[in-house]
């Protein structure tokens, strides 16, 4: 097929271009700015378009689908001319769609534990030799591109973000996918620039419980008040199974967790509660895929986490460093209380950028109440002059620490970050970086051998 991709450089429209491109089809695309890691892994399977910009002469009749990223405009001139062309045009998730009609569709949902959850299924199905297609929305280590679509696969597992399709189809992706299999792991409210009430988002995943396709499955957090909610609703249709899971029964080691399942019990690298949720989520979907449960949780045993999830910087058993995606009020209050659980006898230092558009709302400041009260040391940065480009009121000092309740320390330069952590940092400690950004230009790794210098070896 001729597909060409307009705003080709985006995070999810540059894999899903690439996956594309290796079954054989002909691929073109544009876009008015391709930054890496886009730019490198088009470039480096020859797809990379020869000029910034959009050329409306590429789209042409003899196109079979034009496919529209979520940062392209409404009147961008490809489009205008794929629609006067009678093309047919697909949002990202539609086209992933149409992709797997014939197969069992696994919808992974929840406003957190996506990436986590599908990760941790797509590690269990390579070491079993499963085979499973998959498209996942962050880059997970082991994969050169997070879209693999075959014609031999009977099943594709989707992340179902909630996010909007395109700039022309305002639903939200995980509306279009059509689960035979869904996950829902929590509901969180962030995304208030998208969603402006709770209920209003709330709505969005009654939706999609309505969406699954008939006998299917719906594997749900039963932990979470808002989920458990919907499922007693009886909104499913009545073929549709309804399977719980919670907590499991664990202990905390040196090495991670031991779980205990059956009977059994179950070495893991992974640990806190928040975890071991996504952990039952994920093993009870793969059940429903056919891979059992003592092959599944074998399989966890070397499973570290998800890219930029927990993931460790250093560690020399006195001093432990970790990076984390963490800035919604839920996901910091599930991170900050899981490490401290995990090193319990050692000083945590939480440090998080307010970041996203959500949490740099002043009216959204309020729902961070406590969230990072696990720590010893906390610490709130944000960047005055993000949150004048966002076109965002103003914020002060002040007004963060109330949010937060008090008992953080709130920055707005980066060096005070630095110069904060300089004065916490001891021996048996855990440093924890919150941020979907980098403070503004602390490179993580370099920060991490730098503090285990100046802290010195562990005698």
């Amino acid at each position: 097929m001729n597909i060409h991709f307009i705003a080709i450089g985006g995070s999810a429209m540059h894999n899903l271009a690439i996956a594309l491109h290796r079954k054989g089809n002909n691929i073109t695309g544009s876009d008015d700015e391709i930054l890496d890691p886009s730019k490198s892994r088009l470039e480096r399977e020859g797809m990379l378009p020869e000029a910034i910009g959009w050329f409306p002469e590429k789209v042409s009749v003899h196109l079979d689908a034009v496919i529209l990223g979520m940062h392209a405009r409404e009147d961008n001139p490809e489009l205008l001319k794929a629609k006067e062309l009678g093309i047919p045009v697909y949002s990202y998730p539609e086209y992933l769609y149409e992709a797997s009609k014939n197969k069992i569709r696994v919808v992974i949902g929840g406003s957190h534990g996506k990436t986590t959850i599908t990760s941790m299924i797509l590690h269990a199905a390579k070491s079993l030799n499963f085979p499973l297609d998959y498209m996942v929305g962050a880059q997970l280590e082991g994969y050169d591109c997070m879209v693999q679509l075959t014609d031999s696969a009977k099943f594709m597992i989707l992340e179902g973000d909630e996010y909007l399709s395109s700039p022309i189809d305002r639903r939200p992706k995980f509306h279009l996918y059509k689960p035979n299999i869904a996950l829902l792991s929590g509901i969180a409210w962030d995304h208030i620039n998208v969603f402006p009430t709770f209920d209003n988002y709330v709505d969005q995943f009654r939706i999609f419980i309505q969406s699954i396709e008939p006998n299917g499955s719906l594997i749900f957090n039963a932990n979470d008040s808002e989920i458990a909610g919907l499922v007693k609703e009886k909104n499913t249709r009545k073929s549709t199974r309804s399977i719980p899971y919670d907590t499991p029964s664990f202990e905390v080691t040196e090495e991670g967790t031991c779980l205990h399942v059956n009977g059994k019990a179950y070495p893991l690298q992974i640990f806190g509660d928040h975890n071991l949720q996504n952990l039952m989520g994920a093993m009870l979907v793969s059940e429903q895929m056919g891979i059992n449960t003592h092959d599944f949780l074998t399989a966890m045993s070397d499973f570290t986490g998800a890219g930029k999830r927990l993931q460790k910087v250093v560690d020399n058993g006195s001093f432990v460093m970790f990076k984390d995606f963490a800035h919604s009020p839920s996901k910091l209050k599930a991170t900050t209380a899981a490490v401290k659980q995990q090193y319990s006898s050692k000083k945590l230092i939480a440090c998080m950028e307010l970041h996203t558009f959500s949490s740099l709302k002043k009216e959204f400041l309020p729902h961070y109440q406590d969230a990072m009260r696990a720590a010893d040391f906390s610490l709130v940065y944000f960047n005055p002059q993000v949150v004048a480009h966002k076109k965002l009121e103003l914020l002060s000092k002040e007004e963060v620490l109330q949010g937060f309740g008090g008992g953080v320390f709130v920055a707005n330069e980066t060096q005070e970050v630095l110069d904060f952590i300089s004065s916490k940092i001891q021996e048996e400690c855990v440093l924890l970086m919150m941020s979907s950004g980098n403070f503004d230009g602390i490179n993580f790794e370099t920060l991490g051998v730098t503090l285990l210098e100046s802290i010195g070896s562990p005698e």
